[in-house]
């Protein structure tokens, strides 16, 4: 069982939604120290407001992974051991913007894992998405599913997946793949490029309708964040993860139409939603089979859904106010 005590880890995308919850999950290993590189595309850095009051040694870094040499001065100045992968750009974004999506996803990814290789640091903790699966062939979709991807971010995702994985096999490198489903919870951007609960919510206050695309009745596995975090740091610590994807969800597949009508019934709204056309790229149904994190990594998905929405839904009330803002 490997130990993250008294070691210097990095974060890349630390300041963003998961990347911050990770650094408070991080914190529970007692690590030396804890380096977050983050461009602040989407991350704050007030994320890790209270991070930063439970460990004295977190530094953040506005830097940008895509810059080879940069990366590697920080990695190697700080005598780095282990790098967790957080750093992407968003699907919405790959819509509006799908080459640089790209160049910069794939860019990341295959700096790190060359830095891996040359020795800059010891062991790549790399975070992938369902987004790589596209729409389900087969539900619960396990990690031998194909990669249908339906959106360049999807691409992106896939194509640095199969990074990591050939540097596994070529180079022996120490390395393993986190695939999340549909995470969600307190400090998901809220803004451009937002997902299904974050809009929601916003749109509620501000006192407009929710909006669904399409009819609604497609579906995602829906994992409160704080799990996603529990499970990246449980893939390190076992090394029986290394050189293998691995599903990390819910197993439960929920309509968006529930997920709307479960905020609407917390937040006390009412009216229907306004149903607009279907997004392009847009998958249908996506459901994990985690059988895999139960084997290597006992997981079991800690905060349910109603719960966990309670929660979120609280957090942007407070966050947000009656102004979204």
């Amino acid at each position: 069982m490997n130990s993250l005590k008294n070691k210097k880890v990095l974060v890349t995308g630390g300041c963003g939604f998961i990347g911050s919850h990770l650094v408070d999950r991080l914190i529970d290993e007692k690590p030396e120290e804890i380096i977050v590189m983050d461009n602040f595309f989407l991350g704050k850095e007030d994320n890790l407001d209270a991070a930063k009051e439970r460990l004295d040694g977190i530094h953040i870094l506005k830097s940008n992974a895509t810059d080879f040499e940069e990366t590697s001065r920080i990695l190697r100045e700080e005598n780095i051991d282990t790098v967790f992968n957080l750093a992407v750009i968003p699907l919405p974004t790959s819509l509006v913007k799908p080459r640089w999506t790209l160049e910069v996803n794939n860019a990341i990814t295959t700096n790190l894992c060359e830095l891996l290789r040359e020795g800059a640091f010891e062991t790549l903790i790399h975070c992938s998405s369902s987004e790589a699966y596209g729409t389900a062939i087969d539900i619960p979709m396990a990690e031998s599913h194909p990669l249908n991807c339906t959106t360049p971010y999807a691409a992106s995702k896939a194509a640095c997946d199969h990074v990591v994985l050939s540097y596994c096999r070529t180079f022996e490198v120490d390395a393993c793949i986190i695939r999340p489903f549909n995470n969600y919870g307190p400090r998901q951007n809220e803004r451009v490029y937002a997902g299904i609960i974050p809009t929601t919510v916003r749109r509620i206050l501000e006192g407009k309708g929710p909006v669904i695309f399409g009819d609604g009745e497609q579906t995602r596995d829906y994992l409160y964040v704080t799990d996603t975090a529990n499970a990246l740091v449980s893939a390190y610590r076992n090394n029986n993860t290394r050189g293998k994807v691995i599903n990390i969800g819910s197993g439960v597949e929920t309509t968006i139409n529930n997920i709307v009508k479960i905020i609407s019934e917390q937040m006390g709204y009412s009216n229907m939603p306004i149903y607009k056309s279907s997004r392009i790229g847009d998958v249908r149904r996506h459901c994990a089979d985690i059988t895999l994190a139960k084997d290597l990594l006992d997981f079991k998905p800690q905060v349910g859904l109603e719960e966990g929405l309670t929660q979120t839904v609280k957090w942007y009330v407070k966050n947000l106010g009656g102004n979204g803002k």
